[in-house]
């Protein structure tokens, strides 16, 4: 497995794993990787000849309240795991490499970012287009990799390589869940043991509400009862929201069209992600 952490070095390294016409796909990380990380290397490795992946805490999508130092970092840990699921090379840039002194560029994307977490973190998203153009045009990628537990990440990522024409297909893979269903999450580990065993409540009370709105229930009563249930439970939810699945758009009653359930709360110290197609 190679490591690369300057980008002369990635460039020579991708671009000799997609001679010949091979296909390389790339798995964007933050680190500190758990069995979700790992599943979306193995859908990459099925998707395509040569799988990357990226390790880099991206300053950029941290807001001045938020704890970037406080981020997970197990380097030694995230490079077994990835040797161990036949990952072919590593880019683990230094944040000087990723964002040169004077860099003045950042995209914002307009559309699937409104709302929830556009709301909850504002300049996330920004933070999350530039780096992952960023990634697409240094590894020259044909496939990247996203876990759906980030839904609208996966569809601001999805917006933003479409609407500037980046060549690259955006693989999206299946939450990936610990037995008791809690979404894996490299934040999962700060929860304390009580609210570890709470978390779970989340994806219940979202298959409930889920399940009344298929049956024909009104939006606002089944999403309010779930509201209520994560409160009675501990939670301090920051939303709890049917949407449509594309844009973000919330919706007050059923559509013929895709849609997803969404929600955000904190358990405890740990703020939780989850979503759902209903």
């Amino acid at each position: 497995m190679l490591i690369c952490r300057d980008l002369p070095s990635l460039r020579a390294a991708t671009a000799a794993l997609r001679a010949d016409g091979k296909r390389l796909a790339l798995v964007p990380t933050m680190g500190a990787l758990h069995d979700g990380h790992i599943a979306l290397v193995a859908a990459g490795r099925l998707a395509a000849d040569a799988v990357a992946t990226s390790i880099f805490v991206n300053p950029l999508q941290f807001n001045p309240n938020e704890d970037l130092s406080r981020y997970p970092r197990d380097e030694e840990g995230d490079l077994a795991k990835l040797r161990g699921a036949g990952c072919d090379l590593v880019w683990m840039p230094p944040v000087a490499a990723m964002y040169p002194p004077g860099s003045a560029t950042v995209i914002d994307v307009a559309g699937p970012t409104a709302g929830w977490e556009g709301d909850a973190r504002p300049g996330h998203f920004r933070g999350v287009a530039t780096v992952c153009c960023k990634l697409f045009l240094q590894s020259e990628a044909q496939v990247a990799v996203f876990g759906e537990k980030d839904w609208q990440q996966l569809q601001v990522v999805t917006r933003m390589a479409a609407d500037l024409d980046i060549p690259i297909r955006i693989l999206p893979v299946a939450t990936v869940r610990e037995a008791d269903g809690l979404a894996m999450s490299s934040r999962n580990r700060f929860l304390t043991p009580d609210d570890r065993a709470t978390a779970p409540v989340l994806l219940r009370v979202m298959i409930q509400a889920a399940t009344a709105i298929a049956a024909g229930d009104a939006v606002p009563a089944a999403l309010g009862a779930g509201l209520e249930t994560l409160r009675d439970h501990g939670f301090a939810p920051d939303y709890l929201a049917l949407v449509e699945a594309e844009t973000l758009k919330p919706l007050d009653a059923r559509t013929d069209g895709a849609m997803r359930l969404v929600a955000a709360a904190r358990l405890g110290a740990v703020r939780l992600l989850d979503n759902i197609a209903v």
